[in-house]
Protein backbone atom coordinates (compact mmCIF):
# COMPACT_ATOMS: atom_id res chain seq x y z
CA UNK A 1 0.00 0.00 0.00
CA UNK A 2 1.59 3.46 -1.00
CA UNK A 3 2.58 5.69 1.82
CA UNK A 4 2.40 9.65 1.78
CA UNK A 5 6.20 10.66 1.23
CA UNK A 6 7.15 14.32 0.75
CA UNK A 7 6.70 15.27 -2.99
CA UNK A 8 3.76 12.50 -3.59
CA UNK A 9 0.91 13.59 -5.64
CA UNK A 10 -2.32 13.09 -3.64
CA UNK A 11 -5.83 12.68 -4.12
CA UNK A 12 -7.77 13.57 -1.02
CA UNK A 13 -11.13 14.62 0.88
CA UNK A 14 -10.13 17.00 3.79
CA UNK A 15 -12.23 19.25 6.04
CA UNK A 16 -10.41 22.21 7.64
CA UNK A 17 -12.24 24.00 10.66
CA UNK A 18 -11.26 26.97 12.56
CA UNK A 19 -11.39 27.58 16.64
CA UNK A 20 -15.22 27.72 16.37
CA UNK A 21 -15.89 24.40 14.70
CA UNK A 22 -17.15 25.66 11.55
CA UNK A 23 -15.78 24.44 8.35
CA UNK A 24 -13.50 26.98 6.41
CA UNK A 25 -12.93 24.40 3.84
CA UNK A 26 -14.68 20.85 3.44
CA UNK A 27 -14.35 18.58 0.53
CA UNK A 28 -16.03 15.51 2.05
CA UNK A 29 -19.53 14.51 -0.02
CA UNK A 30 -18.37 16.51 -3.22
CA UNK A 31 -15.28 15.94 -5.74
CA UNK A 32 -11.58 15.28 -3.80
CA UNK A 33 -8.80 17.24 -4.06
CA UNK A 34 -5.68 16.66 -6.23
CA UNK A 35 -2.37 17.98 -5.09
CA UNK A 36 1.07 17.56 -4.84
CA UNK A 37 2.79 17.94 -1.40
CA UNK A 38 5.30 20.54 -1.47
CA UNK A 39 3.83 23.33 -3.45
CA UNK A 40 2.14 25.55 -0.64
CA UNK A 41 -1.27 24.58 -1.72
CA UNK A 42 -1.55 23.29 1.72
CA UNK A 43 0.16 24.60 4.90
CA UNK A 44 3.55 23.29 6.10
CA UNK A 45 2.06 22.22 9.39
CA UNK A 46 -0.96 20.15 7.61
CA UNK A 47 1.72 18.55 4.73
CA UNK A 48 3.57 17.10 8.10
CA UNK A 49 0.63 15.70 9.61
CA UNK A 50 0.12 13.96 5.64
CA UNK A 51 3.32 11.96 6.07
CA UNK A 52 3.41 8.51 6.59
CA UNK A 53 -0.26 8.29 6.13
CA UNK A 54 -1.45 4.99 4.04
CA UNK A 55 -3.89 5.53 1.11
CA UNK A 56 -7.01 4.65 2.51
CA UNK A 57 -6.32 6.02 5.66
CA UNK A 58 -8.72 8.64 7.66
CA UNK A 59 -7.18 10.77 9.84
CA UNK A 60 -8.18 14.11 12.65
CA UNK A 61 -5.38 16.28 14.26
CA UNK A 62 -5.68 19.34 16.41
CA UNK A 63 -3.79 21.91 15.35
CA UNK A 64 -2.37 24.07 17.84
CA UNK A 65 -2.76 28.17 17.57
CA UNK A 66 -0.15 29.75 15.53
CA UNK A 67 1.29 26.40 14.31
CA UNK A 68 -0.65 26.31 10.60
CA UNK A 69 -1.11 30.16 9.55
CA UNK A 70 2.11 31.38 11.99
CA UNK A 71 1.20 33.79 14.73
CA UNK A 72 -0.58 37.21 14.67
CA UNK A 73 1.75 39.78 13.65
CA UNK A 74 1.59 42.99 14.93
CA UNK A 75 3.41 44.75 11.81
CA UNK A 76 0.98 43.19 9.88
CA UNK A 77 -0.97 45.34 10.95
CA UNK A 78 -0.78 48.69 8.48
CA UNK A 79 -2.14 52.19 7.65
CA UNK A 80 -2.08 52.97 3.79
CA UNK A 81 -2.58 56.29 2.52
CA UNK A 82 -5.72 57.02 0.46
CA UNK A 83 -3.21 58.55 -2.03
CA UNK A 84 -1.11 55.22 -2.65
CA UNK A 85 -4.64 53.14 -2.50
CA UNK A 86 -6.35 55.32 -5.65
CA UNK A 87 -2.53 55.06 -7.19
CA UNK A 88 -3.04 51.23 -7.14
CA UNK A 89 -6.38 50.78 -7.96
CA UNK A 90 -9.50 52.45 -8.70
CA UNK A 91 -9.56 56.29 -6.95
CA UNK A 92 -13.45 55.57 -6.69
CA UNK A 93 -13.16 52.27 -4.94
CA UNK A 94 -15.19 52.77 -1.37
CA UNK A 95 -13.58 50.32 1.43
CA UNK A 96 -15.70 49.19 4.28
CA UNK A 97 -14.31 47.46 7.47
CA UNK A 98 -14.38 43.50 6.96
CA UNK A 99 -13.59 43.89 3.09
CA UNK A 100 -10.29 42.15 1.67
CA UNK A 101 -8.48 44.13 -0.72
CA UNK A 102 -6.03 42.42 -3.32
CA UNK A 103 -2.47 44.20 -3.71
CA UNK A 104 0.02 43.30 -6.15
CA UNK A 105 3.32 42.07 -5.03
CA UNK A 106 6.07 45.02 -5.77
CA UNK A 107 7.17 42.57 -8.57
CA UNK A 108 3.72 42.41 -10.16
CA UNK A 109 3.81 38.58 -10.58
CA UNK A 110 1.62 37.82 -7.64
CA UNK A 111 -0.76 39.49 -5.46
CA UNK A 112 -1.69 39.39 -1.59
CA UNK A 113 -4.68 40.51 0.07
CA UNK A 114 -5.34 42.76 3.30
CA UNK A 115 -8.61 42.76 5.48
CA UNK A 116 -10.01 46.59 6.15
CA UNK A 117 -10.15 47.39 9.52
CA UNK A 118 -10.61 50.78 9.96
CA UNK A 119 -10.90 53.86 7.58
CA UNK A 120 -9.99 56.96 8.18
CA UNK A 121 -10.65 60.43 6.19
CA UNK A 122 -6.96 60.02 4.31
CA UNK A 123 -6.23 56.40 5.01
CA UNK A 124 -7.39 52.96 5.43
CA UNK A 125 -5.98 50.17 7.88
CA UNK A 126 -5.58 47.08 7.04
CA UNK A 127 -4.96 43.45 8.18
CA UNK A 128 -2.68 41.58 6.20
CA UNK A 129 -1.96 38.86 8.83
CA UNK A 130 -3.69 35.85 7.77
CA UNK A 131 -7.26 35.16 8.50
CA UNK A 132 -6.08 31.91 10.66
CA UNK A 133 -2.63 33.26 12.24
CA UNK A 134 -2.80 32.58 15.64
CA UNK A 135 -5.83 30.35 15.64
CA UNK A 136 -6.04 26.89 16.22
CA UNK A 137 -7.42 24.70 13.60
CA UNK A 138 -8.82 21.11 12.95
CA UNK A 139 -7.23 19.45 9.69
CA UNK A 140 -9.34 15.81 9.05
CA UNK A 141 -8.16 13.75 5.92
CA UNK A 142 -9.35 10.71 3.90
CA UNK A 143 -6.32 9.77 2.00
CA UNK A 144 -7.53 8.44 -1.67
CA UNK A 145 -4.86 7.97 -3.73
CA UNK A 146 -1.17 8.09 -3.13
CA UNK A 147 1.16 8.75 -6.47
Amino acid sequence: MAVVQPGSYLTLHYRLAGPDGADIINTFGGTPATLPLGTGELAPAMEQRLIGLEEGARARFEIPAGEAFGERNPDMVQRVKRKLLDELGDPDEVYHVGDVVQFPTPDGEGSYAGVVREVGEDWVLFDFNHPLAGQPVVFEVEVIGVL
